[in-house]
C-alpha cells in the first residue's frame, strides 16, 4: 500500500498569501506609525503638542462620521447624504439658539435622525440601491439647508454653542473626547449587542438573515438614523469650531473623506465586517497625510492623487483577501 504525501506549499508562498491578510489587518497602524516617524524625522515641529492638538481637532468630525458611515457599509451600503446632513443641522442651530442651546442641539440631532430615517426606509422598505437612495439627499438636502439659511453664512456668537468647539477638558479638546467616547460607544455597539451582530449578519447575507427571522427592514433603517444622527452632530461641533454657519461649505465631500477612512480601515464595502478601530486610524492616516504634505509645500491636489492611490490599494487587497 502506498501513502500519497501532498507536499508543504513552499514558506515564501504561504507568506505571499497571508500578505494581503496582515495588510488589511495592520496595514493602515502600520502607515500611521511610518507617517509619525517621518514626520518626526523630516519635518520641523511636526511632532509638537499645538500641531498634534490641531490635527486631532481637525479629524474628530471626520471620526464621527466616518463611525456612522463604518455601519452604514457594515450593512452593504453607502450613505452619499452625511455632508447634507451637517449641512442641514448647521442651517437650524441659528434659527433656534434663541430657545437654548438644549433645544436648538436636539432640532439639529433630529434633522440628521430624520434624513437617516428617509434613506433607511428608501433602502430597506421601498427597495432602492443605497448609493441611489442617499444620492436623492446628497442633492436635496444642501438645497434645503441653503433654503433655510437664506443662502447666507450666519455668524454663530452663542458662548455654549462656541465651547463645544473651543473647549477642553484637562487640556484635551471637547471635540476630541467627543470623538474617542463615540468610537468606544460604536466599538461596544458592533460587538457587545444583539444590534451590532445583527448588523453584521445582515452585511453578510441579508436573504440569509431575513430567513432566520432577524428585523432587516427595522434594523437596516436604524443603521441609516444612526449614521444622520451622527453626521448631524459632526456639523454642529464643525459650526461651534468655525464659530459660523455656512450650509454651502460644510461638510462638502465629507462623505467621500468618511468612505475613504471606512475603507483604508479595513472595514469591506461588501459588507459583514465592522472594524471601529481601523476606521480611526483610517481617518488619522488621511489626515496626517494631508498635513504632511502641506508641511512640505505641495499641492493639496497631490494629496488628492495620494489618497486616491491609498483607496486603490485598501480595496485591492480587500478583494484580494476575499478570493483566498
Amino acid at each position: 500500500m502506498t501513502t500519497q504525501v501532498t507536499a508543504a506549499p513552499p514558506a515564501g508562498a504561504a507568506a505571499r498569501r497571508s500578505a494581503p491578510a496582515w495588510f488589511q489587518e495592520y496595514g493602515v497602524y502600520a502607515a500611521v506609525a511610518a507617517l509619525l516617524l517621518f514626520n518626526a524625522l523630516f519635518t520641523e515641529h511636526f511632532l509638537t503638542v499645538d500641531n498634534l492638538r490641531t490635527q486631532l481637532i481637525q479629524v474628530a468630525p471626520i471620526v464621527i462620521v466616518a463611525l456612522g458611515m463604518a455601519l452604514v457599509i457594515g450593512t452593504e451600503g453607502v450613505d452619499l447624504s452625511v455632508g447634507s446632513a451637517m449641512a442641514l443641522a448647521a442651517a437650524l442651530l441659528p434659527l433656534y439658539l434663541g430657545y437654548g442651546l438644549v433645544p436648538a442641539l436636539l432640532i439639529a440631532l433630529l434633522a440628521g435622525a430624520v434624513v437617516g430615517a428617509v434613506n433607511g426606509a428608501l433602502v430597506s422598505v421601498v427597495g432602492l440601491q443605497p448609493i441611489v437612495a442617499t444620492l436623492a439627499l446628497f442633492v436635496g438636502g444642501r438645497g434645503l439647508a441653503l433654503v433655510m439659511a437664506d443662502g447666507r453664512l450666519q455668524q454663530i456668537v452663542n458662548p455654549d454653542l462656541l465651547s463645544l468647539g473651543t473647549g477642553s477638558v484637562l487640556g484635551i479638546p471637547l471635540v476630541v473626547l467627543i470623538a474617542v467616547v463615540l468610537a468606544l460607544a460604536v466599538a461596544f455597539l458592533v460587538h457587545r449587542t444583539t444590534f451590532g451582530r445583527q448588523v453584521v449578519a445582515i452585511g453578510g447575507n441579508r436573504s440569509a438573515a431575513a430567513l432566520s427571522g432577524l428585523p432587516v427592514k427595522r434594523v437596516l433603517t436604524g443603521v441609516y438614523i444612526l449614521c444622520g444622527v451622527l453626521a448631524a452632530l459632526a456639523g454642529v461641533l464643525a459650526t461651534a469650531r468655525l464659530t459660523a454657519s455656512d450650509p454651502s461649505s460644510l461638510g462638502t465631500l465629507m462623505e467621500l473623506s468618511a468612505i475613504t477612512a471606512v475603507v483604508v480601515g479595513g472595514t469591506p464595502l461588501s459588507g459583514g465586517s465592522i472594524r471601529v478601530l481601523g476606521t480611526v486610524a483610517g481617518a488619522l492616516l488621511m489626515q496626517l497625510l494631508r498635513a504632511t504634505l502641506v508641511k512640505h509645500d505641495l499641492p493639496d491636489s497631490t494629496a488628492q492623487i495620494a489618497q486616491a492611490v491609498i483607496i486603490i490599494a485598501a480595496v485591492y487587497v480587500a478583494r484580494e483577501r476575499r478570493s483566498r
